[in-house]
């Protein structure tokens, strides 16, 4: 679907008008992009990247293709779930495991994973419980007036002060140091609440929801699908730099100089790089504050080949170690590719053999790497965090600002999302919204 494009002779600069200039080629992105154009809009994409998909890359590394980003899917995400059944995609489940090492009080323990399950029940439990309390109904997480009671807190707060065991505690905590991608003390408590209420308030479903299932063909074969049934324009290596909005719409600048005019806008770049554009009006304080504490999350995720076909196996670490999650994955011409996560990826390079070797050691000194693969999503540019995860007090703060459109700019992308934040649903859920958003405002 095309727009209208002209010269300016005096500048040389290409001039295009659309009804809906879409920032970003991510799940939330593209989906915008298919609805409004299917709503007949014309509407172009523009994506700094020379690929689509954000922070879900499928990519041939280690003898087989593997997640950069995003990885995994489940029914229990309704979003995704009907996306993957509209497009007729396959899915399959991660690899059981056997047994699970895990390490407190500075040893390594090994057992089953009913074991391990035992270990953590009593404080997953409580926080379940709690999660269906504060958030009744989680696509409304707003909906509790008295929410600041709970939004000050952090993970690592909030099992301090339940009456655990301290080697439960101490795995519990580092559980969920790696659900964020970072250190347990800046982990929201709200939000991983709101996974928890938004698995039905079972904590188990939550693990099995977004650790248990994989698209077959990849997370690109979902991205592919959605852009290939859009109308839309779509503009890879083009990055936006300037937003100002001017009576009845806006003009959008690119990096190359080039001037597209809207009636709408919809921003998708994730919270962390909100603010290389240029917004004209400037964006209201709470966006811009949100932006300036960034997300929680900061953390890394690297693949592993290891030598040998090896039993599926788990670990879990605390915080305090370069990897806190491993597991196998895949099995590759005899070896085994492992996927394991990490908190601070200013510690750990996901591409460092060595460094990521000797961080495994902590569990398996057994193993033997072949090589690693991965992608420190902190330092690139277009992202600068993983999976979008709120700080404590982010949620009653910020959340209902950075949903609400800024003149005729709309926001959408997971780190926005009501429900599964953080993941391709909450982009999706996201995507849909701002869309309709966008249908419902009056032309002007």
């Amino acid at each position: 679907m095309l727009g209208r494009r002209t010269v300016d002779t005096g500048s040389c600069f290409v001039v295009e008008s659309y009804d809906v200039v879409i920032v970003g080629a991510g799940f939330a992105g593209l989906v915008a992009a298919r609805e409004l154009s299917r709503r007949g809009r014309s509407t172009v994409v523009l994506e700094a990247r020379d690929r689509i998909g954000g922070r879900t890359w499928t990519d041939e590394r280690l003898g087989r293709r593997l997640e950069m980003g995003g990885t995994w899917v489940h029914w229990a995400q309704p979003h995704t779930w009907s996306e993957i059944t509209r497009y007729g995609l396959a899915v399959e489940p991660s690899p059981t495991s056997e047994s699970v090492h895990w390490i407190a009080g500075g040893e390594v323990h090994r057992g089953s994973s009913e074991e391990f399950d035992a270990l953590i029940a009593p404080g997953m439990d409580r926080l379940a419980a709690d999660s269906r309390h504060w958030f009744p109904q989680p696509y409304e997480p707003l909906r509790r007036p008295d929410l600041d009671r709970i939004d000050a807190l952090s993970v690592a707060d909030y099992f301090a002060g339940l009456d655990l065991a301290p080697a439960a505690r101490e795995v519990i905590t580092g559980v969920w140091a790696e659900h964020f991608n970072a250190p347990a003390a800046v982990s929201g408590l709200s939000q991983a609440m709101r996974w928890c209420a938004a698995a039905s308030g079972d904590w188990r479903l939550l693990h099995e929801a977004t650790s248990g299932c994989r698209l077959s063909a990849g997370t690109a074969a979902l991205a592919s699908a959605i852009a290939t049934d859009t109308a839309a324009d779509l503009r890879l290596g083009t990055r936006v730099v300037g937003v100002a909005q001017q009576d009845g719409g806006a003009v959008v600048t690119t990096a190359d100089g080039n001037r597209i005019t809207a009636k709408r806008v919809i921003c998708t770049l994730p919270l962390n790089v909100l603010d290389t554009i240029d917004f004209q009006p400037a964006l209201p304080a709470a966006k811009r504050s949100a932006a300036t504490e960034r997300t929680a999350s900061q953390g890394l995720k690297t693949w592993i080949r290891v030598r040998g076909e090896i039993p599926p196996f788990t670990a879990y670490a605390p915080d305090t170690h370069p990897l806190t999650f491993a597991r196998t994955e895949y099995t590759v011409d005899g070896d085994t590719v492992l996927v394991a996560f990490g908190t601070r990826a200013a510690d750990l390079d996901p591409t460092d053999k060595a460094g990521v070797a000797q961080a495994l050691r902590a569990w398996r000194d057994d193993l033997k790497v072949v090589d690693v693969a991965g992608h420190n999503w902190m330092t690139d540019e277009f992202s600068r965090e993983t999976w979008p995860m709120q700080r404590p007090g982010q949620l009653t703060a910020y959340l209902a600002a950075l949903q609400r459109p800024h003149g005729c700019v709309h926001f959408a992308g997971s780190d926005v999302a009501n429900g599964w934040a953080g993941f391709i649903d909450g982009a999706i859920e996201s995507g849909l919204t701002a869309a309709a958003q966008v249908t419902a405002a009056p032309r002007p």
